[in-house]
């Protein structure tokens, strides 16, 4: 059985006619089939988040209600790292943002640990593609900042700046301007900056779009080294399907609007792993499958006459 990268076994799939199939298989580095498969919605204990119903609906410019997110239902164990992808509008970004507590579902509810987000908190920390970097301060005192915004003292925020610049290797650019940084070492900034504040969940929303593809291939190194270190929780966003094959446990496919789940797939196959891998490619391939219908769905809306978004009369926002 193959272990993700805290030695956790793999989900096991029971034997169900009612589960979805297996879709795709190939011959991994053990000598065996490693494949992503299609899995059955799962709850052992409680988990580290769970989105339970969650719907979003906002009024538009010409009246009507439009329903963004529909009955979510999403469960994330402790340790795990769930990649979610789906086309533009699907509400990824909407979802972290719930899970942050910065936004307020129209209806359903978000636990942490069993208990609800009524918003925003230290356990959950928001990593923002822009970053939020502040550039008047050095990149030690950007780390810092969150520490201090929690009233640590003053010889425990330098204590934890050293370790986690060290962590993504920026030790030496303790003193340095944002400015003078490369885009990926802006990028590992900011993840220094979340993980000193120690949260149990890192809400990641696309950290590595912006990036050319070495710096990208570099920080997906980086980033499932410190996973692996640190146990933190990760949901990670990203249009990139490759990528969420590359760094996840899990990937979550939603649907284009309204967001609902499609689909949920195990990646089981070894760690670490490249994006040049055939394997990697092979599994993303199985997903991208599924992805395609949903991106014709969206070009439909968008340039189709006639063709209009989901509208659900008389939902109101809280």
């Amino acid at each position: 059985m193959s272990t993700n990268a805290h030695n956790f076994p793999a989900i096991p799939i029971p034997i169900d006619p009612c589960a979805p199939a297996r879709i795709g298989g190939v011959r991994g580095k053990s000598g065996r089939a490693t494949v992503v498969r299609a899995i059955p919605r799962i709850s052992s204990g409680i988990p580290k988040v769970a989105l339970s119903d969650i719907c979003l609906s906002y009024r538009t410019q010409s009246g009507e209600r439009l329903l963004a997110l529909d009955h979510i239902n999403l469960q994330v164990k402790a340790g795990e790292f769930l990649c979610i992808v789906g086309p533009s509008g699907c509400g990824k970004s909407t979802l972290l943002h719930l899970a942050a507590g910065l936004h307020q579902q129209t209806s359903g509810e978000i636990l942490i640990d069993g208990k609800r987000v009524q918003g925003p908190g230290t356990d959950r920390i928001l990593i923002f593609q822009e970053l939020g970097l502040f550039a008047w301060l050095t990149v030690g005192q950007n780390v810092e900042f969150g520490m201090k915004m929690k009233g640590v003292n003053k010889a425990e925020r330098e204590e934890k700046t050293r370790y986690y610049l060290r962590l993504v290797h920026l030790s030496h650019f303790k003193d340095s301007y944002t400015h003078q940084l490369s885009g990926g070492m802006r990028q590992r900034v900011a993840l220094a900056r979340a993980l000193a504040t120690e949260p149990d969940v890192l809400l990641m929303d696309e950290p590595f779009a912006a990036l050319d593809a070495q710096t990208r291939d570099l920080l997906h190194d980086e980033l499932e080294r410190i996973w692996a270190e640190t146990g933190r929780t990760i949901i990670f966003v990203t249009h990139n399907v490759r990528e969420a094959i590359r760094l996840g446990d899990r990937v979550a496919l939603l649907t284009f609007r309204p967001g609902r789940v499609k689909r949920e797939f195990l990646v089981d196959l070894p760690r670490p792993r490249v994006l040049e891998d055939v394997h990697v490619a092979h599994a993303a391939r199985e997903i991208l499958d599924e992805l395609r219908e949903e991106i014709n769905r969206s070009l439909e809306v968008e340039y189709n006459v006639g063709v209009k978004p989901h509208v659900e009369p008389g939902v109101e926002q809280q």
